[in-house]
């Protein structure tokens, strides 16, 4: 029995923690997309002239387009998340080595060093947001999974 209420106890702390981590990418991801958007904005008014602002305001679209799956409970939402929070991943590994590697080609922008500039939010939180959809119980809100 007391087995049982362990197993129980733990289910309730992970579903709590899963709760959580939706809250927070819910909140995170509007206010790193207001962020970026203004940056964006920013470096065209200031006249940069390499790929940053363009690539910063890529991210801020990102951002705010996964958005839509932490709140909207459809599947089509969880689809687009999904497939934006995975080009989010990609652009974030491939502009972090490219800063590295040629940064005259990416400039500065949201991804540079794999979001130094942001706390490495850009590299967290699409493998937490990830995480988050292609949880059981997320899947289940979503209509993904059916409850067997």
């Amino acid at each position: 029995m007391a087995q049982k209420d362990n197993l129980q106890e733990e289910s309730s702390t992970f579903s709590n923690f899963i709760q959580a981590a939706g809250v927070i990418l819910g909140i995170s991801y509007p206010v790193l997309a207001l962020s970026t958007g203004f940056r964006a904005v920013f470096q065209l008014i200031e006249g940069e002239t390499i790929n940053a602002p363009w690539l910063t305001l890529l991210g801020a679209i990102f951002y705010l387009t996964a958005t839509i799956g932490f709140f909207k409970r459809a599947v089509w939402a969880w689809r687009l998340s999904v497939g934006i929070l995975l080009l989010e991943s990609t652009f974030t590994l491939v502009i972090g080595v490219l800063s590295f590697t040629h940064p005259d080609l990416v400039g500065r922008n949201v991804w540079q060093f794999f979001g130094r500039d942001y706390g490495y939010l850009p590299l967290i939180q699409p493998l937490l947001g990830l995480a988050w959809l292609f949880n059981r119980q997320i899947m289940l809100k979503y209509g993904i999974v059916k409850d067997v």
